[in-house]
């Protein structure tokens, strides 16, 4: 029985002197100590628990990024009160579903939101409203000076609910991930991903992590940032990934995360060279599905092999190119084995074959929140979690996503698999990146259609792609028509929503 904070705090630097996370915004950058972080979070925690709320209650946050919002955090879960974090691109009917199905009994916006977010928080019945903004303002901080800094974290079992994180993929449901889940998986990792531990706090001999990431998603909350906290190592704060940035930091960091895009954008920077990355031990990047081409461009503009990994809402993380070895271990295309505890299958059970993918181990989360039919049909007989992602697990038990099952297209009666069009389709002269979905067809049922980015300064012939589709895959799987767009649309992390390219090419 432990709570999650207590197992992250067990592995801060001896010297709670020592600088846990440098902060860097518009003006000079806010250095925060390990006590600041335990400190600050305590005030915090101090104020909710003199709310008197009942157990299990929620506290549904959307907020910009800074380090107080990651005290308020810490303060949730050193409170026992459920976390729920909203994405920051979240508008006016998104917020009141979620507050609506949550039922948050405290609710912490900026203050630039608090007119429409206070409306909607009152009315799904939230007994505070607090603000809180980026640069140490709102009155979350304002409340939470008048309490004492010293705060004794509650014990938790490994099966309460710590975080309740609503998926980003069809209707949004709210996983409930415990502290068990994520405590399982911030370990594994941090073994799997030779994060350094530095007792003693001395800068030379621990990591510090490039830190770019949004702070409501499982992978800059989950995982980049309980990683750091689980290693005591140090962290760099910026409030979004601006590429120039980046590059004049990555000297100073062991680490860094991200998802596709940011390594795009990095490569178009001009100063990035392998001298800039000399320092750095590992890059990782998830979310999203990585070209090829990204990581072959990378690692001969780096020196550096991208570590690509698998995870979910549902679950954190589930698989993971190796660390450890020969950087070739790290096979593009492919999320690498299950991590140390958790086990990995796909439904057609065959090496090589295609199927769903299923998920089973201490990191799978306990079901939806008041979905319970929900909750019954994400999981086999045999206890099974299936993900809705379709895969393919080689003999050596490495990963590769095909796609999701809801972007299966079915056309004349065939399976299409849009991952395996769009890798042809990516490796074509001309093509920066592409997307394959099935759109409503009078005969077929659905009609394969691609839309494609082109390189600057190349021209996609619609005809010759097809012809030259013809000339490597099975009739039924080539595009009956491609589209050229200047971009994807993507989610924030990273994401090409499929969804709306459907919409707005359903009538071809």
């Amino acid at each position: 029985m432990s709570n999650l904070y207590s197992i992250l705090e067990a592995s801060f630097p001896t010297d709670r002197t020592a600088c846990a996370i440098e902060s860097h915004g518009d003006g000079a950058p806010l250095l925060y100590s390990w006590a600041d972080l335990h400190r600050g979070s305590g005030r915090i925690a101090n104020l909710l628990t003199a709310l008197k709320l009942p157990a299990g209650s929620r506290l549904a946050a959307q907020v910009d990024k800074s380090v107080e919002a990651l005290m308020l955090y810490l303060a949730c879960l050193r409170a026992g009160i459920v976390y729920v974090p909203l994405n920051t691109a979240y508008r006016k009917a998104e917020v009141e579903y979620f507050i609506g199905d949550a039922k948050p009994a405290v609710v912490v916006c900026t203050q630039a939101s608090f007119g429409w977010v206070g409306k909607a928080a009152f009315v799904g019945g939230a007994e505070v409203v607090y603000t809180l903004g980026s640069d140490r303002s709102g009155t979350l901080l304002d409340r939470a000076a008048h309490h004492a800094d010293d705060f004794a974290t509650v014990e938790r079992a490994d099966d309460d609910i710590a975080v309740l994180l609503y998926t980003s993929t069809g209707r949004s449901k709210g996983a409930m991930l415990s502290h068990g889940n994520m405590a399982s998986n911030a370990l594994a990792l941090r073994k799997l991903w030779g994060w350094r531990l530095a007792p003693n706090g001395l800068p030379d001999d621990r990591d510090t992590l490039l830190h770019a990431l949004p702070l409501f998603h499982i992978h800059g909350l989950f995982v980049a940032a309980h990683g750091a906290l689980i290693a005591g190592a140090k962290q760099i704060f910026l409030p979004k990934p601006d590429p120039a940035r980046v590059v004049d930091l990555l000297p100073r960091c062991t680490v860094m995360m991200g998802v596709p895009t940011y390594y795009v954008r990095l490569l178009a920077e001009p100063a990035l060279s392998a001298e800039r990355c000399a320092h750095v031990r590992l890059f990782v990047s998830g979310s999203a599905p990585l070209l090829a081409d990204t990581f072959a461009q990378w690692r001969e503009r780096t020196g550096h092999t991208i570590l690509e990994r698998y995870g979910m809402s549902e679950t954190v993380m589930n698989t993971s190119n190796p660390y450890e070895g020969d950087a070739a271990r790290r096979k593009p295309g492919t999320v690498g084995p299950a991590i140390p505890g958790v086990d990995v299958r796909v439904a057609d059970g065959e090496p090589g074959a295609i199927g769903e993918i299923q998920i089973k181990g201490p990191n799978v989360f306990k079901g939806y929140w008041r979905m319970p039919d929900k909750t019954a049909e994400a999981f086999t007989a045999d206890g099974w979690f299936r993900t809705g992602d379709v895969g393919r697990l080689d003999a050596d038990g490495y990963l590769s996503i095909v796609g999701r099952s809801k972007d299966l297209i079915i056309t004349g009666g065939y399976n299409v698999y849009p991952k395996e069009i769009e890798s042809f389709i990516d490796e074509m002269p001309g093509i920066a990146e592409s997307a394959v979905i099935g759109v409503p067809h009078a005969d077929f049922g659905e009609a394969v259609v691609a839309v494609v980015v082109a390189r600057p300064g190349a021209t996609v012939d619609e005809a010759v792609l097809i012809a030259a589709l013809k000339a490597g895959i099975a009739n039924f799987k080539v595009p009956k028509r491609v589209f050229v767009v200047d971009e994807l649309p993507r989610n924030t992390m990273g994401k090409v929503q499929k969804n709306l390219l459907r919409e707005r090419f359903s009538g071809a």
